[in-house]
């Protein structure tokens, strides 16, 4: 059965007598996490978590449509660990400033980067883009969407290949997952106050972190865990498109119109 959602699967003749309304382009990263992780788990994860969310949204809508995950991202601070893969943000928003262009080309209009690595900065490319191009960009860090309900399916806070994200690997691809190799994610800290709060910011090289690449406690981890926090995250992001595909782009877009337009 052909997936509909899907640019890669869906043919011409489809297109031609429906063309979508909301383009989702997944972004991603090739980075090792930890030593039980795939090198391509920011590439697996959003691929998946973007054909479902996508799925589900064109199901009730027939207006969504799915582009491939670009596979590379910003990797610069993890290059010391085989083998990250790194694209500079510039370049990144070149090949992305094309695609959305080629989507404009074809009047689509609404368009979603959901975005899966956390190196990965968009929001001065969309500030940028929506300026130079007829069009409405939409971020979407899929491992936010449920932040608000994290501690309520985790017991340790995750950054880089943690819990959540061990979780979400064994609910998703368990035959890549070697928990036995797991280590255990510990960090060190900052030597300046200022940024163990937080209210500084620095680029971190992860080889200074420790010596496996992690940010986060991996051994709680479980499939179930994973199953539902990408649930909850799929729901949400569906949701969204859906609204996304069935909201007009009129000139107060994306915000209520006025009062006095009623």
């Amino acid at each position: 059965m052909i997936s509909e959602w899907l640019l890669t699967e869906t043919n011409q003749k489809r297109l031609k007598r429906n063309l979508p309304e909301v383009a989702v382009i997944p972004t991603s990263a090739i980075e090792p996490h930890n030593l039980h992780l795939p090198i391509g788990q920011d590439f697996l994860h959003t691929s998946i978590i973007t054909e479902r969310s996508v799925e589900k949204a064109w199901r009730k809508t027939r207006k969504v449509i799915a582009l491939p995950a670009l596979p590379y991202g910003v990797d610069i601070n993890l290059m010391d660990f085989p083998m990250a893969i790194h694209v500079s943000q510039k370049v990144l928003d070149a090949i992305l400033f094309d695609i959305i262009s080629s989507l404009l080309h074809y009047n689509i209009k609404k368009i979603v980067i959901l975005n899966g690595h956390g190196g990965n900065d968009f929001a001065p490319f969309i500030r940028q883009t929506q300026s130079d191009l007829n069009i409405h960009l939409f971020q979407i860090d899929w491992w936010k969407v449920g932040s608000d309900k994290y501690v309520d399916i985790f017991e340790e806070v995750d950054d880089h290949a943690g819990e959540m994200e061990s979780s979400v690997a064994l609910a998703l691809y368990p035959e890549l997952v070697e928990m036995e190799n797991a280590k255990n994610g510990e960090t060190k800290s900052y030597s300046i106050d200022a940024l163990n709060k937080g209210w500084v910011k620095t680029s971190r090289r992860f080889s200074k972190l420790n010596d496996h690449c992690a940010v986060g406690n991996p051994y709680k981890a479980s499939a179930d865990k994973g199953d539902k926090y990408i649930k909850l995250i799929v729901d949400r992001i569906s949701k969204f498109l859906i609204d996304l595909s069935n909201t007009p782009i009129d000139k107060n877009f994306p915000f209520k119109r006025d009062k006095s337009n009623k």
